[in-house]
């Protein structure tokens, strides 16, 4: 089954040139289904590819989804125009009376600022305080993830002497959750970014359990056992360039980063990479959007 898109989001033309069912909010609503809403609040500078990255995951599974942009208010983007802005995205305070069967909240390239000195940091407590009654079921992202662990558990996070940049081996820690479904021991997932959470700490709370750690990246996959608040630390939405991409804007701005680790072949950043995340990636927002969200929310959202 699609996702339902505006017709004129950017995002649906690449999309259904690969091939992927996307639906038109108009032809839905001549279908008598009710749609899973799923909201993304997207933090990233690049919004337009993120929104394609994701929209590419959620569209592999059987359900329909009602999709709902969110931006932050409090904080004015410098890369994404404001008429796009306008023309796909609302507020919190717009859907703040509404229930949500998901919520995926964005990473966003801030994690050497304290939580507290980021300008939208007070939106975004509001937002996830909101998740707790609002949302059947919340799937935060690298930055997004650390945020929300913060937040509702106390678990800090730690700068790391070198950025952690590359695609890693992650093994399962021998949790049951149907979050790893289908999920081999061993997989890949790329990472980008340069603080990092504990398992120990996250462990600590009581509450949340890891559920897949890489020797070299460290926790990837961490929920609750009600699948509510689920934490990814990397990014499986990433493009096979993504990483290179992000490796060439930073030397060419002068930044020392190291080349992403068993990323390029031969580790040589002119040789062109290639996707080796991305049926784990597909894997785990089925997953989520099955377990966590669909086998869980109510007929009627506002009843959850």
């Amino acid at each position: 089954m699609p996702v339902t898109m505006p017709y004129d989001l950017p995002a649906r033309a690449i999309l259904e040139a690969e091939n992927i069912f996307v639906m038109s909010d108009e032809r839905a609503g001549h279908q008598d289904i009710r749609p899973l809403r799923i909201a993304i609040l997207n933090l990233m500078p690049l919004k337009v590819t993120t929104e394609t990255q994701l929209l590419r995951l959620l569209s592999n599974t059987p359900l329909q989804i009602e999709i709902t942009l969110l931006h932050t208010a409090t904080h004015t983007s410098r890369t994404t125009s404001a008429a796009h802005l306008e023309s796909f995205y609302s507020t919190f305070d717009e859907v703040a009376d509404r229930h949500f069967d998901g919520l995926i909240i964005t990473g966003a390239p801030i994690e050497k600022l304290e939580f507290e000195d980021v300008d939208y940091w007070p939106e975004m407590t509001r937002i996830l305080d909101w998740t707790r009654t609002n949302v059947q079921s919340t799937l935060h992202v690298c930055w997004g993830a650390q945020a929300g662990l913060f937040h509702h558990y106390g678990v800090g996070k730690h700068e790391v002497p070198q950025k952690i940049s590359g695609v890693f081996e992650h093994r399962l820690t021998g949790s049951t959750s149907h979050v790893l479904t289908g999920f081999d021991d061993v997989f890949l997932a790329p990472h980008s970014r340069h603080t990092d959470v504990y398992a120990a700490d996250i462990e600590a709370t009581g509450q949340v359990d890891v559920l897949a750690t890489s020797d070299e990246a460290g926790v990837y996959l961490a929920a609750t056992a009600d699948g509510r608040q689920v934490f990814v630390t990397g990014h499986p939405e990433y493009d096979a360039d993504t990483l290179a991409r992000e490796f060439r804007r930073d030397t060419d701005q002068g930044v020392a980063v190291p080349v992403p680790a068993h990323y390029f072949p031969g580790d040589d950043p002119a040789a062109e990479p290639r996707n080796r995340w991305r049926g784990h990636g597909h894997l785990l927002y089925a997953n989520w959007l099955n377990y966590c969200v669909y086998q869980e929310t109510p007929f009627d959202p506002s009843r959850g």
